[in-house]
């Protein structure tokens, strides 16, 4: 009888009904599923400028991963390395030493864009045009350049226009600021992603940064528009990420992606190894989100392209 009863009692606190057994058997579900997503791209070439003005909220990191995920799905992607940090370029394993051209060559010598760009080794759907150092100078040196604020936008149209296979995304990862290097990046691009973290101040800046956007629209690139929000550093445990989440879903409920990317040691640990997360450890929860997110943006392109054309 003694025996039962202690089989009762452990069956009654089985694994199966722990926390971490729940969130263990979501994550192979979701695996699961990432394994069996067919995807269509929409034919055309999407460009997204990656910014927020507030630091720490994941932007390089959004930028790198999302890329490597669009391409771990049959996508044709370049990220350019706008930051002088170089941080972008670092992570998708591509040399961006002092002696290599760089996009700032391409801002302010005039380069082609395809004499900078290299393939990542993690995948030959994924390219980069890299930073170097000297781009922490091209602030004051684009001040005197003609036609300043378009300098990227010239050089990318060029490039996408004489290539001999079509990109499907081009990521810019911009500097935390709001300077000429952000401006080239705004006025190059179609389309804004804004990474915001599951923090106290998540909102802090993004008025002023959407209120350059409204300028740029009215003075510089009428087509860009705020398509996408990726909540990131988000902890499930804490109230304070839920009512962030919350509350930015309320403000922007149309850009925000359902998918929310957690605090992640592997996220962290990638870029110290030269690689994205989705090429460090692609089973870990961190890369099992930003493979979601990827998704999400491609289905929901879809989507509009399926809805504008009806």
């Amino acid at each position: 009888m003694e025996q039962a009863g202690e089989t009762e009692v452990n069956s009654a606190f089985s694994f199966d009904d722990t926390p971490l057994a729940r969130e263990l058997a979501d994550l192979s579900a979701r695996r699961r599923a990432l394994e069996t997503t067919d995807v269509s791209l929409s034919g055309r070439t999407r460009v997204l400028t990656v910014s927020n003005q507030k630091g720490g909220v994941g932007k390089t990191t959004t930028t790198v991963n999302i890329a490597a995920a669009l391409a771990s799905v049959g996508a044709r992607v370049l990220v350019i390395d706008l930051d002088p940090q170089g941080n972008a370029s670092t992570a998708l394993g591509v040399p961006h030493t002092a002696d290599i051209p760089s996009v700032y060559d391409v801002l302010i010598d005039e380069f082609p864009l395809a004499d900078i760009v290299q393939v990542s080794p993690e995948s030959p759907n994924l390219l980069c045009a890299p930073s170097t150092i000297h781009l922490a100078g091209a602030e004051i040196e684009l001040v005197s350049q003609v036609a300043r604020e378009h300098r990227l936008k010239t050089a990318l149209d060029d490039y996408l226009a004489n290539l001999d296979e079509r990109l499907d995304f081009v990521l810019i990862d911009c500097p935390p600021s709001l300077g000429l290097l952000t401006i080239n990046a705004f006025t190059a691009a179609h389309e804004l992603l804004i990474p915001i973290q599951c923090e106290y101040y998540a909102l802090e800046g993004l008025s002023q940064l959407l209120g350059t956007v409204r300028m740029i629209q009215k003075h510089l690139n009428p087509a860009l528009h705020l398509s996408t929000i990726l909540l990131t550093m988000y902890d499930a445990r804490t109230r304070l990420a839920q009512q962030v989440a919350e509350e930015v879903r309320e403000h922007f409920a149309r850009e925000v992606l359902e998918t929310v990317i957690p605090r992640s040691v592997r996220v962290s640990e990638a870029p110290s190894f030269g690689q994205t997360v989705i090429a460090y450890d692609g089973q870990s929860a961190g890369a099992i989100a930003y493979r979601e997110a990827a998704v999400e943006m491609i289905r929901r392109d879809t989507a509009s392209g399926e809805e504008g054309g009806a």
